[in-house]
């Protein structure tokens, strides 16, 4: 919208108001949820490619299953450009640990949903394999790359302040009550010895 800004993806915006036997879900139908939903510390995570459902999602009202619109656009199955063989959706993480598969177009380990090659053992990340789908690759929209240095660096030294300062603010916290404590406990000896020598 060139008057506010607002921006959605084509799949976002001519997705179906409900999808019927999904091949990755087909046992309920799933509605798509337009709503923006505006996570907190806890965010809510795609079942699919395990990132954050802050836009348009998919979700199934009996089991509490969701997915982008963008990762619906994949299946149990699907053959891709940059593996020559049919690549197939290993079950859900609680049977395969996808952490422990290394993808063969990042080559990281990450969770969400994976692709498997029976005949080679190749694996391709749900995520990766999504955005080489719906076409954001094509369009020079990346997924994350590895993290510089830089950015680790930050992320690690902010972690290491917060827990700082949280400690520090402990620390006052038990010292203010200790004195606060202290004060009481000599506000009442004092009156004690003062109604004694009364």
């Amino acid at each position: 919208c060139s008057e506010c800004n607002y921006q959605l993806h084509d799949f976002c915006a001519l997705a179906p108001d409900s999808l019927k036997r999904h091949p990755i879900h087909p046992l309920h139908d799933i509605i798509l949820i337009r709503k923006h939903v505006r996570s907190g510390l806890l965010k809510s995570r795609c079942d699919i490619c395990a990132k954050p459902t802050e836009g348009c999602v998919f979700k199934c009202k009996i089991c509490s299953f969701q997915m982008h619109p963008c990762c619906a656009m994949l299946s149990t199955e699907i053959n891709i450009s940059v593996h020559p063989h049919m690549l197939r959706l290993l079950p859900s993480p609680s049977t395969a640990d996808p952490s422990s598969f290394s993808c063969g177009e990042c080559n990281r380990k990450r969770s969400g949903r994976v692709y498997h090659c029976t005949t080679c053992g190749y694996h391709l990340h749900a995520v990766c394999a999504k955005n080489m789908v719906n076409g954001l690759e094509a369009n020079g929209i990346k997924g994350m790359g590895k993290p510089s240095k830089f950015g680790t660096a930050v992320r690690v030294a902010s972690q290491v302040v917060i827990e700082f300062l949280g400690g520090l603010i402990e620390g006052l916290g038990e010292g203010v009550g200790q004195v606060l404590i202290q004060t009481a406990v000599r506000g009442r000896c004092n009156s004690n010895r003062s109604s004694r020598a009364t």
